[in-house]
């Protein structure tokens, strides 16, 4: 192998670190934006739950009071 091609190879192999490394802190960041969502998402499940009627049965769009009112 001659040193043209050791190069070539050594730069393909540098840069594919490169790629590899900014996707991995991509993975990362979306991974706690994802569980920073899901974090939201049960705040707001427990919030609607717990805006239910006292009994427990969820509230129908015939119980609610129209927003004009």
């Amino acid at each position: 192998m001659d040193d043209a091609a050791l190069e070539q190879l050594q730069t393909k192999i540098a840069f594919l670190e490169r790629a590899n490394a900014e996707l991995s802190d991509v993975v990362f960041r979306q991974q706690r934006s994802i569980d920073a969502l899901r974090d939201e998402i049960a705040s707001l499940a427990q919030r609607m739950q717990s805006l239910g009627d006292s009994d427990g049965t969820p509230r129908t769009a015939e119980d609610e009071r129209p927003p004009h009112y």
